[in-house]
């Protein structure tokens, strides 16, 4: 079963978290244990899923529109020597840039609503969806163009009969890592400025010592991007010729 090794997992993890509970005699505003997490999700059940509903919608959204603009940049670069030229040096300049130290300009660009949190997600997995399919569309097979020669095929043709699929794998491959970092994104955005989202609850029950409801944040904020990269996998599986 493919659910069996996850969940043994998850309750091995959960046993070394509760035996080094036991061990040390931490203070629950240190390190709470498992099972009183598990009560305070419970307990703040419906606030948690508010604010997961926030954050949800700020990383599907930077999700999508993060993922569209990289897959016309990565067309328009693997289509024009010009477009290489000049934009490629400065997509590569961005990843020099400390990507966290745009959220405070983003949300004194965009407000402390929805906005900035979904532009930090887009900047984050914006280069991985870009550089794995402009990656793929730079590798179709020598002897598929070498037919789409012989046999006369137009430039256009050429592009979306046989580069684009070829390289459908490489941006399979970019969406499951645009899965993983884009939640990333949108609690960091949080962290700088909101009123509502995971990110938001966290800072706020650190700020107050709620550790427990701080991790019962935290953990529901893991296994919503576990969820997410799995529908993505799932989703890009045929994508990439798995079965």
């Amino acid at each position: 079963m493919k659910v069996l090794p996850p969940l043994l997992a998850t309750a091995f993890a959960l046993l070394v978290w509760q035996v080094v509970v036991s061990l040390t005699g931490l203070p629950r505003f240190i390190l709470p244990g498992p099972a009183l997490v598990a009560e305070t999700w419970w307990t703040n059940r419906a606030v948690i899923a508010e604010h997961t509903l926030v954050t949800a919608l700020e990383v599907l959204l930077g999700l999508a529109l993060g993922a569209g603009l990289g897959v016309v940049t990565a067309i328009q670069l693997a289509t024009s020597r010009i477009a290489r030229l000049l934009v490629q040096p400065m997509l590569v300049f961005t990843q020099a840039l400390p990507v966290f130290a745009l959220a405070p300009i983003l949300t004194l660009w965009l407000g402390y609503g929805l906005w900035s949190k979904v532009a930090m997600a887009v900047l984050i997995i914006y280069f991985p969806v870009t550089a794995s399919f402009f990656d793929g569309l730079m590798r179709t097979p020598r002897g598929y163009l070498d037919l789409a020669q012989t046999m006369q095929a137009s430039p256009r043709a050429v592009l979306w009969r046989i580069r684009v699929p070829a390289a459908l794998p490489s941006l399979a491959s970019g969406l499951r890592l645009a899965a993983v970092y884009a939640p990333i994104g949108a609690v960091i955005g949080e962290w700088v400025g909101a009123s509502r989202g995971l990110g938001y609850l966290m800072l706020l029950a650190n700020g107050r010592a709620k550790t427990d409801l701080m991790f019962a944040a935290m953990l529901t904020l893991g296994v919503f991007s576990v969820l997410l990269h799995l529908a993505v996998r799932r989703a890009t599986a045929r994508m990439a010729g798995e079965r």
